[in-house]
């Protein structure tokens, strides 16, 4: 991942869109701590899938869809 970072500050390290990452988690919840406004609870990383693109993979804005329909 540090070979696709694009900066840092003291929470986050930006990188490039290049590798998709498929994500599990428990719970999510809005988080007024994390940049994108949503926390993941117990996200692990599950496999990096060879047959999808990153323009093909969701982005914040899809899991924030799942907030409104889980009413959160």
């Amino acid at each position: 991942m540090l070979a696709r970072e694009t900066g840092r500050d003291a929470r986050t390290v930006p990188v490039r869109p290049e590798l998709v990452v498929e994500v599990a988690f428990d719970g999510l919840q809005r988080s007024p701590c994390c940049p994108a406004g949503l926390a993941l609870r117990y996200a692990r990383v599950v496999r990096y899938p060879p047959d999808k693109s990153a323009a093909e993979a969701d982005t914040v804005f899809s899991v924030r869809e799942l907030t409104t329909a889980e009413g959160l």
